[in-house]
C-alpha cells in the first residue's frame, strides 16, 4: 500500500512540501517494513537463504517455519507492562487514568510495544473526542510516517493512515483518509473517486504536532530507531531456516540409505530397478548366480549419514542469536545443557534481557509522559504552558522487567513490613504477596465493611452501658 498523493485542495504550499516528504518517507521504508513483517511472521521460503549447493532448486518453493523472529521481539516486549501513570506524591492520576480507560491504554500499549520493536518505533497520535475528552490512537509505520525536528528534538510533521477502501483491481486497498499533523493543527485529508485530495484544518493550539513517537535503540543518526529484526538478525534467521532444510533433506537419506547390489543379470537388473521400494522394505533379498560369470551377486550399503553437524550448526547459530537479542538459550529452542540449569543460571541468563527491558521502559515511559501531558491538555482545552503543577507531574508507571517470583516478592514484602510497619496497610504491599488489583480492592472493600460493623458493635456497647434515668439508686 504505497502513498500516492494527486492535487491536495486546501492545503497550504508550505504543508503541501512537507506532505509530499512524508510521502517519499513513507513509500521509501514500506518495502523495508515488509521484509519486516515476513521475518516476524517466519514466511521465508528456501530460495532467500539456499546457497545452491546442497539443496536443489526443485525444492526453492520449500518453507521452514521460525519463530526467532516473533521471539526477538515479543518476548523483550513481555517484560515492558506499563501499569498506569501516578502523580509525584505518589497517588494515582485519576484525571489521566480516566483518559487511559477510556482507550483501552493498557492494552494498546502491549500493542504499540511490539510494533515499536518490530520496526523501531511506533506513533501516538491524539484528536478531541466529546465523550472520552481525547482519543489515543496508535499507528505503526506500517501505516504512518513522521519528519524529525533535530532542532526542537521531536517530531516536526508526520501522517497517519486512518481508512482505507479497495482500489479499482477490487483486491487491494489504497489510503481514503488520512491525519496530517503539523505544529499548529491536524488537516484531514480524505481521497475521492479520481484521487484527488481534499483537506479540511482543525487548528491545534499545543504548539507542536499532535503525534509522538515511541522509538527502540535510536541513536544520532536514527532518531526514530532501530529494529529488533535488524539485518545481523535477518541472516542468523536465515542460517537456521537453511540448515533446517539441509538436515530434513539428510532425515530423509538416512531413512533410506543407499544400498547397491554387484554381479547381477539384466533380468535381476530390471526387477530391483523397477520394485526399488519394495526392495528396500524387504527382509530378504535373493539372486541367483550370475550364469554369463559363474559369481554369486554381491551386495552392501553405503555408509549412513548422520545429523550431528547438522545439530551442532543449529547451536552455535543459537549462541549467536541469543548473544544478539538477549535472549536466553531456551528461548530459541535449542538446548545444549545436558542437566537443567540452576536458578543463578537462569537469571544470569536474563539479565541482559531485563536490562534491555529497562531501557524500553525508560524510553517509553518518557513519550507516554509526553502523551498523557498532551492528552490532559486537549481534554481540557488547554495549551500545555496552562496545565497546573500537579498535572504537569504524572509519570508512567511500569512493573518490575525482572518479573520476580510471587514467593520471593512476598518475602521481600514481609521484610519490608517488620522495619516499616505502616508498609503492611499500602496497596503497594498486597501487590507485591500477590493479590491483583481487583483482589486489592475486594479486600480494601471488606475490611472497610468489617470497621464499620467493629465501630456500630462499639456504639452499641456503649449504648448499653449508659445506665437509663432512675437507674443510679
Amino acid at each position: 500500500m504505497y502513498l500516492e498523493f494527486g492535487n491536495i485542495q486546501g492545503l497550504p504550499d508550505d504543508e503541501r512540501e512537507k506532505i509530499r516528504e512524508l510521502e517519499k518517507v513513507f513509500n521509501y521504508h514500506f518495502a523495508k517494513n515488509l521484509e519486516k513483517d515476513k521475518y516476524y511472521e517466519g514466511h521465508i521460503p528456501l530460495s532467500e537463504v539456499n546457497l545452491g549447493i546442497a539443496l536443489p532448486e526443485s525444492m526453492k518453493n520449500l518453507e521452514v517455519g521460525c519463530e526467532w523472529g516473533s521471539k526477538a521481539v515479543d518476548v523483550l516486549a513481555a517484560r515492558s507492562m506499563f501499569d498506569g501513570f501516578v502523580k509525584s506524591n505518589g497517588y494515582p492520576a485519576d484525571e489521566m487514568n480516566r483518559i487511559s480507560n477510556d482507550n483501552n491504554l493498557l492494552t494498546e500499549y502491549m500493542k504499540a510495544c511490539r510494533d515499536e520493536l518490530k520496526y523501531g518505533c511506533t506513533f501516538a497520535t491524539l484528536s478531541k473526542d466529546p465523550v472520552k475528552g481525547c482519543k489515543i490512537r496508535f499507528h505503526s509505520p506500517a501505516s504512518a510516517a513522521a519528519l524529525w525536528n533535530g532542532e526542537k528534538g521531536r517530531i516536526d510533521c508526520g501522517l497517519a493512515i486512518i481508512d482505507t477502501k479497495k482500489d479499482e483491481s477490487d483486491i487491494n486497498y489504497k489510503p481514503s483518509l488520512i491525519n496530517f499533523y503539523t505544529d499548529d493543527a491536524v488537516y484531514v485529508l480524505r481521497n475521492s473517486e479520481k484521487n484527488a485530495w481534499t483537506a479540511v484544518k482543525y487548528p491545534n493550539k499545543m504548539g507542536r504536532p499532535l503525534m509522538e513517537a515511541l522509538v527502540w535503540n535510536a541513536t544520532t543518526s536514527k532518531p526514530f530507531g532501530r529494529s529488533r529484526i535488524k539485518e545481523p538478525i535477518r541472516r542468523l534467521i536465515q542460517g537456521y531456516v537453511r540448515t533446517v532444510a539441509n538436515a530434513t533433506v539428510a532425515l530423509e537419506f538416512a531413512t533410506s540409505p543407499q544400498k547397491y547390489i554387484l554381479g547381477v543379470t539384466d533380468e535381476q537388473f530390471d526387477a530391483i530397478t523397477n520394485e526399488k521400494f519394495n526392495q528396500y522394505i524387504g527382509s530378504i533379498l535373493a539372486a541367483t548366480t550370475n550364469p554369463e560369470t559363474g559369481s554369486n551377486p554381491v551386495f552392501g550399503q553405503l555408509s549412513q549419514g548422520t545429523l550431528s553437524p547438522h545439530v551442532e550448526m543449529l547451536r552455535l547459530l543459537a549462541t549467536q542469536f541469543s548473544a544478539a537479542t538477549g535472549l536466553s538459550s531456551t528461548d530459541t529452542g535449542v538446548i545444549s545443557e545436558a542437566n537443567p540449569s540452576s536458578s543463578d543460571a537462569i537469571i544470569a541468563q536474563t539479565q541482559t534481557l531485563i536490562t534491555l527491558a529497562e531501557q524500553l521502559n525508560a524510553s517509553n515511559g518518557e513519550a507516554l509522559k509526553r502523551i498523557a501531558l498532551m492528552a490532559q491538555a486537549v481534554a481540557k482545552n488547554e495549551t500545555l504552558s496552562e496545565l497546573d503543577e500537579e498535572e504537569r507531574s504524572i509519570v508512567a508507571h511500569f512493573k518490575n522487567p525482572a518479573m520476580p517470583s510471587v514467593s520471593s516478592t512476598a518475602d521481600a514484602a514481609v521484610k519490608i513490613a517488620s522495619a516499616r510497619p505502616a508498609f503492611a496497610n499500602t496497596d503497594i504491599y498486597l501487590e507485591m504477596v500477590g493479590f491483583d488489583i481487583a483482589d486489592v480492592r475486594r479486600i480494601k472493600s471488606q475490611e472497610t465493611r468489617q470497621r464499620g460493623l467493629a465501630l456500630a458493635d462499639e456504639l452499641d456497647a456503649q449504648a448499653e452501658a449508659v445506665p437509663e434515668p432512675g437507674d443510679e439508686e
